[in-house]
């Protein structure tokens, strides 16, 4: 199966684009690019199990889900996936989304830091949860945050395993 990766990343939309500008905006070249690769991963996961998100909204979700570790975002009263999820809807909302959509993208980033998302529950949830953590970069979350979900993700393995899944899907 042949798969062009520019196709794959490209945004759905110009609001899409638009966070994508954001995070480049904001965020380490390393963070935005997890932030794609994470969009990859939730796309082909999506395809392969005949899931069907709002792939806009999906998007965005996962390129705002980690402004939260970033310095301008970085709350320290608050974990970082409630702070990138307030980033998100803040966005959404100014983008010209109504109010239950932008409330999605912050619950959609919220969510992305849960131990599992039913699909049933939440099908965006699900795949950008599943798909982080197939290519968790940690940001030193794990080390500054050592009781956080970041710590749990991080000692599970799957930070190292998704770098090596995705240089396994980049040789093929």
């Amino acid at each position: 199966m042949s798969i062009d990766v520019t196709a794959l990343l490209t945004p759905p939309s110009p609001v899409a684009a638009r966070a994508l500008d954001v995070v480049r905006a904001w965020s380490t070249e390393a963070l935005a690019n997890h932030c794609l690769r994470s969009w990859a991963w939730a796309s082909l996961l999506a395809t392969s199990t005949g899931l069907e998100p709002d792939r806009e909204l999906l998007f965005v979700a996962t390129m705002l889900h980690d402004l939260g570790v970033t310095p301008a975002f970085d709350a320290h009263a608050v974990p970082f996936e409630d702070a990138g999820g307030a980033v998100g809807s803040v966005f959404a909302l100014g983008a010209g989304w109504d109010a239950a959509r932008a409330r999605r993208v912050g619950e959609v980033v919220e969510r992305h830091m849960w131990t599992a998302v039913d699909p049933a529950l939440d099908v965006e949830g699900h795949l950008l949860e599943v798909a982080t953590s197939l290519d968790v970069s940690g940001n030193g979350q794990a080390a500054r945050k050592p009781g956080s979900a970041a710590a749990r993700l991080d000692g599970s393995g799957n930070v190292r395993a998704g770098g090596e899944r995705w240089d396994a899907f980049l040789q093929r």
